[in-house]
């Protein structure tokens, strides 16, 4: 579970995000920061028994930093509003898929996928839909899959307007092959973040979602 401090300090953030209230309250950030890290760090050693391929990560190598790139941005907050851990085999800087956890208060979620995957990872992801789409489709239709995750998500920000090159739109796995990012999120509400059902729930979509994890990292090997 996380603390309600945790919550607590980015809520507040997220009203004060500037250097001074930070560099004031940089104390209860160290708190909330190695609240969140204890936290990835129990779904590692938990989740880690079932998937020996995160088993030697910790909580270091998946969370990314609070502070923000504004170079290329036009919003100059210098700090992000969330915590956010890529828990991959590769750890956060690996390009392949893997899983992840949110945590920003109204907003946060576990799931993961493949990210904003590379035109060569493209290329290979859209193909291996396209060949092994009785396979795919099974994966993301089980009631499990369903349960946790709906479906993949198909926000307009993640997927092309028109078929790629090379796939016709009357391609049975269309939808699916236009995306330019296969993830699926779980929500999760303020109330299961501070609940004992927490780790239980993370380990769980984990699980539900490590099929979908093989199929895409077996998309992206050569050959």
């Amino acid at each position: 579970m996380i603390q309600p401090s945790t919550l607590k300090f980015l809520t507040s953030l997220k009203k004060n995000n500037n250097k001074p209230w930070f560099d004031a309250n940089r104390k209860a950030y160290e708190a909330a920061k190695t609240d969140f890290a204890g936290f990835i760090d129990t779904v590692i050693e938990r989740y880690g028994k079932k998937d020996p391929s995160i088993a030697q990560l910790k909580a270091k190598d998946c969370m990314f930093l609070i502070n923000r790139d504004v170079r290329f941005s036009k919003d100059k907050s210098p700090y992000k509003t969330n915590f956010g851990a890529s828990i991959n085999k590769g750890g956060k800087k690996s390009m392949t898929a893997g899983y992840y956890f949110h945590l920003e208060p109204g907003e946060s979620f576990t799931g993961g996928g493949l990210y904003m995957a590379m035109p060569d990872q493209l290329k290979n992801i859209r193909q291996e839909i396209d060949y092994s789409w009785k396979e795919f489709h099974k994966i993301i239709s089980t009631k499990q899959f369903k349960t946790v995750y709906g479906d993949l998500y198909m926000g307009d920000d993640m997927k092309l307007v028109r078929p790629p090159k090379g796939y016709e739109a009357d391609n049975p796995a269309i939808e699916y092959i236009k995306l330019k990012s296969w993830i699926g999120f779980h929500k999760l509400s303020n109330s299961d973040l501070t609940s004992n059902t927490l780790l239980k729930k993370t380990v769980t979509s984990f699980e539900v979602l490590k099929p979908l994890l093989d199929f895409l990292n077996q998309g992206l090997e050569p050959g």
